[in-house]
């Protein structure tokens, strides 16, 4: 069995040790699985304003529903 290749570049995202090249970018299984759970937990998202529409033009006042 040969030893794991490291990637070149950035340090793993999770814990900060050297990639390797068979889970890049993370450093191991582990790493790479405790960043999917994050992502489908929704620790990471993207912040959205909601007074935008779908389209990013602001709703005029004669389009707000009343209250």
């Amino acid at each position: 069995m040969t030893a794991p290749s490291l990637a070149p570049g950035k340090p793993c995202p999770q814990c900060g040790k050297p990639a390797l090249e068979q889970y890049k970018p993370f450093c191991s299984a582990r790493c790479a699985d405790v960043d999917l759970n994050r992502w489908l937990s929704g620790v990471y998202a993207i912040p959205v304003k909601e007074d935008d529409e779908e389209d990013g033009k602001p709703r005029d006042a004669s389009e707000e529903e009343p209250s």
